[in-house]
């Protein structure tokens, strides 16, 4: 159910307001803060602001990953679409 929740990421409470459901914001933002907190235990730099960069760094870094996965899966699906159309065709 969309609505209001507070999270704690990285020792600090932040209100998130939206349209998604409560438990998923919870998890995006324990994702978010287990991310941060990888970052601090191997980085000497105590600057929040610079963790959560290097953080939304690694975050994206994944997303793009994934995503160049699932294009190439798209990819591999239409090709096999179009052998088997062909194959049904005679």
């Amino acid at each position: 159910m969309p609505g209001r929740v507070d999270v704690e990421i990285f020792g600090k409470v932040y209100t998130v307001r939206g349209e998604k459901d409560v438990e998923y914001v919870r998890r995006v933002a324990e994702y978010v803060d287990r991310k941060m907190r990888e970052i601090s235990q191997v980085t000497d730099t105590v600057s929040t602001s610079r963790i959560a960069i290097l953080a939304a760094l690694n975050i994206a870094d994944e997303f793009f990953d994934l995503r160049e996965e699932t294009d190439e899966f798209e990819s591999r699906m239409k090709n096999l679409s179009r052998k088997i159309d062909k194959a049904l065709e005679g």
